[in-house]
């Protein structure tokens, strides 16, 4: 034990006299989780609107102020001489509302009078959310005005539970926390080994009395240590900027960050040994620690829209499973009944990278 906390001394005191390393341990992983949490949204604010009202009767314009007085679309004042495809191809708008001649006169007769929607799907997301908010902007117009009673006698009264404000910081913030522990301990910890076998200064490891478990051990404990500090520097934002708190039990997540801090860090230090070049074992990590966090984890859409073909992979991403504990205790609160089985996964992954870790310094010091 003695020198496995030699090691992680040493290790640690490399990161402190290292400017650059150390910033990128703390400095970093705030400014990602503050831009990416905030950039990434799931709603659509202000959205430019064409109208072309050809009726331009009381009725037409208590519509348009509907979509006006929606936190959603921005109106812009459109002839209705021109052509609406016009509005997109010049920017002025994603969308075009249509309101025919005698809509007024149809509406007070009791008849049924479409508009037309027209949306720019050049990007497909949000031509499905502005699709979705201008049903709801019509359908809350029609039962104000009296439109669709009849057609419609059953309603849906619908409740948001755990972020009833639709917040994209509330939903992104807890991904992007587990992104950043995904990312940069590990690769903190890949370059410190790849080094090592890179300037030939393993060859001092070699030739002294450490085991490769005490060696191992040692750079492990001493990235969980670099992990924690992230957590807590995290954990406050998170608290503070992005509104969030524990929401249940908090020892599924406490238990759960320890795995995940030595997972991640078993994995950077293995990447670390097997490749001895920090270039190429920076890019395998970034593969792992990121790409496939990213894409495949459910971070940003659920794992079910995955085409089939790769779902599969999704299972053997550590990240996904530590997603789930994160959001739950700070959103849902299930505890250990919902989540004591994925905190097992994160304890099985880390314990398999850590045994490829020793298997492959245990080879090197037998051809030692």
């Amino acid at each position: 034990m003695r020198r496995i906390l030699a090691q992680t001394r040493k290790e640690l005191t490399q990161i402190i006299r290292d400017k650059m390393a150390l910033g990128l341990a703390l400095v970093l992983p705030l400014t990602q989780l503050i831009l990416m949490g905030t950039a990434i949204a799931l709603t659509v604010a202000d959205l430019p609107i064409a109208v072309q009202d050809f009726d331009d009767s009381p009725t037409s314009r208590t519509l348009i102020d509907a979509f006006r007085q929606s936190n959603t679309f921005h109106i812009v004042p459109f002839s209705v001489d021109r052509q609406p495809e016009t509005a997109f191809t010049s920017n002025l708008a994603r969308a075009a509302l249509i309101i025919p001649a005698r809509f007024g006169r149809d509406i007070a007769r009791g008849v049924s009078s479409p508009v037309q929607m027209l949306i720019d799907a050049s990007d497909s997301n949000t031509a499905r959310l502005v699709s979705g908010y201008a049903a709801e902007v019509t359908g809350a117009w029609n039962a104000n005005n009296g439109g669709g009673a009849q057609a419609a006698p059953v309603t849906a009264a619908i409740r948001f539970w755990y972020n009833p404000g639709r917040s994209s910081k509330k939903f992104y913030g807890p991904g992007i926390f587990v992104l950043v522990l995904s990312l940069f301990p590990p690769l903190l910890a890949t370059l410190a080994s790849a080094k090592e076998g890179e300037q030939k200064t393993i060859l001092q490891v070699y030739v002294s009395s450490i085991s490769a478990h005490e060696f191992l051990l040692g750079k492990i404990f001493t990235f969980m240590i670099v992990a924690f500090c992230e957590c807590l520097l995290l954990l406050t934002l998170l608290f503070t900027y992005f509104g969030l708190n524990f929401a249940g039990d908090p020892t599924p997540f406490i238990i759960g960050t320890i795995l995940y801090a030595f997972c991640v860090s078993s994995f950077g230090t293995w990447i670390g040994c097997a490749i001895p070049n920090q270039a190429a074992a920076m890019q395998a990590v970034a593969l792992g620690g990121f790409l496939l966090v990213f894409m495949l984890s459910g971070l940003i859409f659920p794992i079910q829209n995955i085409p089939v073909q790769i779902r599969w992979l999704s299972n053997f991403i550590w990240g996904r499973y530590y997603i789930d504990i994160v959001r739950d205790a700070l959103l849902q609160g299930g505890g250990w009944p919902a989540q004591w089985w994925k905190v097992l996964v994160i304890g099985f992954t880390g314990s398999v990278f850590y045994a490829m870790a020793w298997r492959t310094m245990r080879r090197m010091q037998l051809k030692a």
